[in-house]
């Protein structure tokens, strides 16, 4: 077993090497952390494919779709669920019915059901629509048109903590690359630090909204970004950002920029290598 995973591990080490498919100037990249409240709803946008990746809550479902049409998006290369929570997953159903083409379904392989009838909540939302889900895993990649996407973690299923079976995803292209956590907290950090698995990128979405359980000092040394982004409300979370948090980005020179200080979202695009940002 152990021989097994190290294997998988420096396989997935190598996937890290050379960043997009195309050089820089050829294609940008964006990702519009959309403001969906204490939620996260993230457009995914890097040549011709367009990726959602979490659907925000059932309630803020509305405002999640009216800032999709208005960017133009008719159709989705894929909408990934980063774990199981309402707050990640809600929004599904009304994505589903909204008219947007949807080509595929992604949740992690990794997940705990706490409800007592046991249903994945994607199944729910589903039903008995034609569409079929698939199970992603550290390693797996995903088509990104003029750059790369790829499955970082989580490595093992947490049997106490659905936040800690998030997808963990990197994102490259434009000449740089984001990396997107879900809400992973400090358990499934340590386990992707630990594997070597962690990597520099030019922008990252902290995780779970900020909260305390989640950014250490290590994972923001070894990612070294340029930005941060992050999806909250303090009238939903009076707690997010954590001042921690805050305190640890302002120290390493991070700008932040929150959700909550938009209407429509927050718009950071790679051209060239560069960070551009926009609040919607």
């Amino acid at each position: 077993m152990k021989k097994t995973l190290l294997i998988s591990i420096l396989a997935l080490s190598l996937l890290f090497t050379g960043c997009t498919g195309e050089s820089a100037g050829e294609n940008e990249m964006s990702l519009l952390a959309i403001n969906v409240r204490k939620a996260d709803a993230l457009l995914l946008r890097c040549g011709t494919s367009a990726y959602l990746i979490d659907t925000g809550t059932k309630k803020s479902a509305d405002d999640m779709l009216a800032v999709l049409r208005g960017e133009g998006i008719t159709r989705l290369n894929g909408v990934i669920l980063t774990h199981t929570h309402a707050d990640h997953v809600g929004g599904l159903k009304a994505l589903l019915e909204s008219g947007i083409e949807i080509e595929n379904i992604y949740t992690s392989k990794y997940y705990v059901l706490k409800k007592e009838d046991g249903k994945h909540p994607v199944d729910k939302a589903i039903k008995k629509k034609d569409y079929e889900v698939t199970y992603l895993a550290a390693g797996d990649t995903l088509p990104l048109d003029g750059g790369k996407l790829t499955v970082v973690g989580p490595l093992e299923k947490n049997e106490e903590a659905e936040n800690c079976n998030s997808l963990v995803l990197l994102a490259e292209g434009g000449g740089g690359s984001i990396l997107l956590t879900g809400d992973m907290e400090f358990p499934e950090e340590a386990s992707l630090l630990d594997a070597g698995l962690i990597p520099h990128a030019d922008v990252l979405k902290i995780a779970n909204h900020g909260e305390s359980d989640a950014t250490s000092d290590a994972l923001v040394a070894a990612v070294s970004p340029s930005l941060a982004v992050i999806s909250t409300n303090t009238v939903d979370e009076p707690d997010t950002p954590d001042p921690r948090v805050m305190r640890l980005l302002s120290g390493a020179g991070i700008p932040v920029l929150i959700t909550q200080d938009s209407e429509k979202g927050i718009l950071v695009t790679l051209r060239d290598g560069e960070v551009i940002t926009e609040i919607k």
